[in-house]
């Protein structure tokens, strides 16, 4: 028997044809569909910002911040003490809005808002020591270094303008978790790798304890909502902090009074619960080194 199966095509005048693979079609169809499929275009931090113009309330003189384009990250689960965490991106990294030309810094949602009193103070106290930037219209991104610098700075001017112990706080906050962040980036490979996730551990530690300690004072002497959160999530904070400088009784008086709470939503108290458990671990591991 022929192998070929288009064989007897000849004798219509189709002899030419008769050694044609059968899925030949189909193989190229293949092919073209292969060809037709998009290609995932890998997505950089610097696709995710843009450069937002701003005048400086201070020394009124324009420039511009690099900041993320909303919308445009994919949010992960948080850490346990609730560091946002984002795909391609720390957002953390442009939480800071600082002024090239006087030093003056400050949360996005603060920086334009100073009294007369606040303004004189950051002009004798920071802008008239402080060296003035030159920024580079051709960077990208923030670095690690950067962004760590700028939250220093708007530090050292919510401490000079005698902002609320909560503004304080929330900086304290957020430079420990953006140190976390940058111990994340290191490369294990490095020589220097132990070395430099040991000082990042401990000066993630030393603004952590300074945000708790802040927290603990906004919440005694202030309103709610503070830092955009509501007592419930400002006690989980307190809470999770707590257990890391392990405060446990603290810890768990807090955590108690977010289960037993009718005001709490489902999600911060499902929060508590995981909490309650990474503190009967901690409690028990603290016994058995007793």
């Amino acid at each position: 028997m022929d192998n070929n199966l288009l064989s007897g095509l000849g004798d219509l005048g189709l002899g030419n044809l008769e050694g044609m693979e059968i899925y030949e079609t189909q193989k190229a169809d293949a092919d073209r569909n292969i060809e037709r499929e998009p290609k995932v275009q890998e997505v950089k931090e610097e696709d995710l910002l843009f450069d937002k113009s701003f005048t400086c309330p201070v020394c009124d003189k324009d420039f511009k911040a690099k900041m993320v384009r909303s919308g445009k990250t994919k949010a992960m689960s948080p850490d346990i003490d609730l560091r946002p965490r984002y795909e391609y991106v720390d957002v953390l990294k442009y939480d800071i809005i600082a002024c090239p030309h006087c030093g003056y810094a400050g949360m996005g949602k603060n920086f334009a808002y100073l009294t007369a009193g606040q303004k004189k103070a950051i002009r004798e106290n920071i802008c008239s020591s402080f060296k003035s930037r030159t920024v580079d219209p051709n960077q990208k991104v923030y670095t690690y270094k950067e962004a760590l610098e700028r939250h220093k700075l708007a530090l050292v001017n919510t401490i000079v303008k005698h902002g609320k112990a909560s503004e304080k706080a929330y900086i304290c906050l957020k430079t420990g978790w953006l140190l976390r962040g940058e111990a994340e980036s290191f490369d294990p490979q490095e020589p220097d790798y132990a070395k430099k996730k040991r000082e990042n551990e401990s000066a993630e530690y030393q603004f952590l304890k300074n945000a708790y300690d802040g927290f603990i004072q906004a919440r005694a002497s202030e309103t709610f909502p503070i830092c955009g959160m509501d007592e419930m999530t400002i006690d989980y904070l307190l809470s999770a902090l707590a257990i890391r400088f392990g405060e446990y009784d603290t810890a768990a008086k807090l955590i108690s009074a977010i289960i037993v709470s009718r005001t709490a939503n489902p999600r911060i108290k499902d929060k508590a619960h995981d909490l309650k458990d990474i503190l009967a671990e901690k409690v028990k591991e603290r016994k058995a080194n007793e």
